[in-house]
């Protein structure tokens, strides 16, 4: 019988019940089987500047969909956004009824930011959108149309508040003030790569150097370059990648195309696949898919 394929999927465990150890312990069709290890990369704290920010916007209730209030919906675009949020959502439950968010459309990107808002304890639950979208790219044209039917009462629509880590991209921002609209971003999290990572990462690659086959998932573009050292695929003098050997045995996936092209233009490496869906589902298909492709 051959051995499990080992998966290092880079990332922290979902405390409650992780969909991509669910996904990987199942055998592929064609009777391979994975070992799912998690290897946690990131590091995140609170920003206590934004989280006083959003705690008094709450507290305040100036987010809701009647006129005056100062926004009219959320976007959310990772979990951690929404762990912090939760955070200021738990410590005001029983507060007369705070908060005030049972009437606004609130924006979330895939599949594990929406399962995480539909967590949040707030009482009626929160009325969650874009889980389809799975991107920043497509997210934005979808809040344009959305939002605007939301609001389609009014002659403008009301400002959005986006919560975001002190690591994000600016496409949502672009196109919705590109549009006029007016977008207030407020970090709530800050991120760092844990110290740990590397020799971590090493140590657990040394246990499965000998097996055929092995999988690293990629979740982010911080810890690349731990990543690649590690792996022993870092020419460390010019600070990118070595040329792929054709007879290596471990392949690399990402989670979509911000890390995928990050790989590529900072460090010259093009991963073996990229998920087309930033989900489980989406990482099974490219790997799985990759294997019958050979």
């Amino acid at each position: 019988m051959s051995p499990k394929i080992p998966v290092y999927l880079l990332k922290t465990k979902s405390a409650a019940g992780d969909h991509y150890e669910e996904k990987f312990s199942t055998p592929d069709g064609n009777g391979s089987e994975y070992d799912p290890e998690f290897v946690p990369v990131l590091e995140h704290q609170f920003d206590d500047q934004g989280m006083a920010k959003v705690r008094g916007i709450l507290k305040n209730k100036q987010i809701g969909r009647t006129e005056g209030k100062q926004y009219g919906g959320m976007i959310f675009t990772s979990q951690r956004a929404v762990e912090a949020f939760t955070k200021l959502v738990e410590e005001g439950r029983g507060e007369n009824n705070w908060p005030f968010l049972q009437d606004i459309p609130v924006y979330s990107v895939g599949p594990a930011t929406t399962r995480a808002l539909k967590a949040v304890p707030q009482v009626p639950a929160l009325q969650v959108f874009g889980e389809h979208t799975g991107n920043g790219e497509t997210l934005a044209p979808y809040i344009l149309d959305h939002y605007r039917a939301w609001y389609k009462d009014r002659e403008s629509v009301p400002a959005l508040l986006f919560l975001v880590g002190d690591k994000r991209r600016d496409t949502i921002p672009k196109v919705l003030t590109g549009a006029g609209w007016q977008l207030d971003e407020v970090v709530i999290y800050g991120t760092g790569e844990m110290k740990s990572f590397r020799d971590d990462f090493s140590q657990r690659l040394q246990t499965t150097a000998d097996r055929p086959r092995r999988w690293v998932v990629v979740f982010s573009p911080s810890g690349c370059d731990s990543m690649l050292s590690a792996l022993d695929l870092l020419d460390e003098s010019s600070g990118k990648a070595k040329p792929k050997e054709p007879n290596r045995s471990t392949y690399i996936a990402t989670i979509g195309p911000t890390t995928r092209d990050h790989l590529i233009h900072s460090f010259g490496y093009e991963p073996e696949v990229s998920a087309e869906q930033p989900s489980p589902e989406g990482v099974w298909n490219a790997i799985t898919g990759y294997r019958t492709l050979e």
